[in-house]
């Protein structure tokens, strides 16, 4: 009997991917360390390769390997980079009209492909530089983007009242919230119980079941019986899509052109900045003065991860008294809060204080996504969701790329520049709300829009 819940297949997914992201920087961490040193590091003790004394040869020795351990994450996300912008792109607006299923499917056996790739590369301890050519096969597949962005259009088309896709998507986010906490808060014990070997193994089950659940359980969206699943060439479907994505624009109204234009550029610089500090937070407590072990790390990791319930949580709440504009300032001024206070976090009690800020870092892009569903009409929003699919997957690898480099680049001198560059940043995406407030565009004005556009339509006609 199949279903039509993807809430399981999400659940899987965040499981799989929450997991293998602290277990990749590790592994790779520590690959370094022993092809630069002489020794290997122990797994459960982070104190003989984490030295605070600047005169000491392995102060000089664990900056270096910061060093490279950055450059390697900016060259494994570069080589990601088009491929997964072009099945990220090709998948998701193609699944308008060939279903949903297909790009979840192709994107879990690419994370499968890889997750299993990771368990080999371990256990035999081959060359960790072949990550590069894994990274790049799997995004061919589709990225973890590609398959939430599925996720979400499959749940759009079953949703008849904008009430009842409202609630399906704070479920989602609340789902994601739980499962990145808690599988971020047991990364640390995974490493150290299981080893990274058996670890890499545990994530390539999971996905496995996941697979498993999509191809034989998870059934059909009433949407993908249609009569527009006409064979045409390859050409004609690629034109296509750009073509879909061009009248995404050309049917609104100029006011609409501009608001959508600018949520879209509001919710990136915002995404590009968090997305892109991320992975940061796992070196910068490596590093001395914190010197964080695996376990701590599992720690920072979930306290990260509860952002996303206590933003969902700070939605309902703020939604009784705010409108969505404020909403989404309280988010950026908090998260540009946090980042200005890592910057200057030298304790483990200061770094996990810090944390406290962050709790509304969802919140802004919640609120946007909320916005710009909005701005569009109904029949547009898949189109929609692949547009911004295909922006998270070109912000977030530019992202990561971008703030790996200036990472390895100012590590040695401050390393906590990087997040006072990001403080900064944030004034990006907050003056331009300001502009959005400016254009007095209100919860009223902007949900009639669409069918103000409409009805003008409707009269020309």
């Amino acid at each position: 009997m199949k279903v039509l819940f993807v809430e399981p297949a999400i659940f899987l997914s965040a499981f799989a991917m929450s997991l293998m992201g602290p277990l990749t920087t590790q592994y790779v961490y520590r690959r370094i360390w022993e092809e630069t040193s002489n020794y290997s590091i122990a797994i459960g003790s982070n104190i003989s390769e984490c030295e605070e004394n600047k005169s000491s040869p392995i102060f000089i020795l664990q900056k270096e390997v910061q060093k490279k351990a950055s450059l390697f994450s900016l060259q494994m996300d570069m080589s990601g980079l088009i491929p997964g912008l072009i099945s990220t792109f090709i998948l998701l607006s193609n699944s308008d009209h060939h279903g949903r299923k297909f790009p979840l499917i192709l994107s879990s056996v690419g994370a499968l492909a890889t997750s299993i790739w990771l368990c080999l590369l371990s256990y035999f301890a081959l060359p960790f530089q072949l990550l590069i050519a894994s990274t790049f096969l799997g995004a061919l597949c589709g990225n973890y983007t590609t398959f939430f962005g599925g996720c979400f259009a499959y749940i759009v088309d079953q949703c008849k009242e904008e009430k009842q896709k409202t609630i399906r998507i704070a479920i989602v986010d609340l789902i994601l919230g739980l499962v990145t906490g808690l599988t971020g808060l047991s990364s640390g014990y995974f490493i150290r119980e299981l080893g990274f070997v058996w670890s890499y193994l545990v994530t390539a089950l999971a996905i496995a079941v996941n697979l498993i659940y999509i191809l034989f359980f998870l059934g059909n969206p009433e949407k993908e019986s249609s009569s527009q699943n006409v064979s045409v060439s390859y050409r004609e479907s690629f034109k296509n899509l750009f073509y879909r994505t061009y009248m995404l624009f050309k049917n609104s109204s100029r006011k609409q052109q501009f608001l959508l234009c600018l949520l879209l550029f509001t919710m990136m610089t915002y995404f590009f900045v968090v997305i892109g500090v991320s992975p940061i937070f796992i070196l910068y407590e490596l590093d001395s003065p914190l010197c964080w072990n695996e376990v701590f790390i599992g720690y920072g990791s979930a306290l990260g991860s509860v952002s996303f319930l206590t933003s969902f949580l700070g939605i309902w709440v703020f939604s009784f008294c705010l409108d969505d504009i404020h909403i989404a300032f309280i988010g950026i001024l908090t998260t540009m809060t946090g980042m200005a206070a890592t910057a200057f976090a030298r304790t483990t009690l200061m770094m996990l204080l810090v944390r406290l800020p962050f709790l509304f870092t969802v919140v802004p892009l919640s609120v946007l996504r909320s916005m710009l569903s909005k701005v569009v009409h109904s029949t547009e929003q898949g189109t929609l969701f692949a547009c911004i699919a295909f922006l998270e997957t070109l912000g977030g690898v530019a992202a990561i790329s971008t703030f790996n480099g200036i990472y390895s680049a100012t590590v040695a001198w401050y390393p906590g520049f990087t997040f006072l560059l990001c403080a900064g940043l944030l004034l990006i995406p907050a003056v331009s709300l300001c502009i959005v407030k400016f254009t007095k565009w209100t919860e009223e004005s902007y949900a009639l829009l669409p069918q103000e556009d409409s009805s003008k339509d409707t009269a020309d006609g």
